[in-house]
């Protein structure tokens, strides 16, 4: 078998989409703003130990940026069981107190604009 090499030249335009892993970014402006609101405690059971700043639904359904609206300091780490990290993670309640949290979220900053 013989192989030819046909050198193809890479594309001068770059991509228009950003990726998942870029619009799901935590800024520190986000963390620093889900931190206070939280007043450094766990937003679902209140417990201040480890606090994680968790993403209320999926990185790949986050449309342009991540906002405070769309994160919550939880307990973790995400890989204990039992800590709310975990829950919200890998629980269908977990999930479902998720969204209906970011719901509220975003009501309660409509409310105030």
């Amino acid at each position: 078998m013989n192989f030819e090499l046909r050198a193809v030249p890479k594309p001068k335009h770059k991509r228009f989409k950003r990726t998942a892993k870029e619009r799901g970014r935590i800024t520190s402006e986000v963390y620093e703003a889900a931190l206070e609101r939280s007043g450094g405690r766990c937003e679902r059971c209140g417990k201040c130990d480890y606090l994680q700043c968790a993403h209320l639904i999926r990185r790949w359904k986050v449309e342009v940026e991540t906002t405070v609206n769309d994160v919550a300091m939880l307990c973790g780490p995400s890989v204990n069981t039992g800590t709310c990290h975990n829950i919200i993670d890998y629980t269908q309640a977990g999930k479902e107190w998720a969204e209906e949290y970011r719901d509220r979220l975003y009501r309660r900053a409509k409310i105030n604009e």
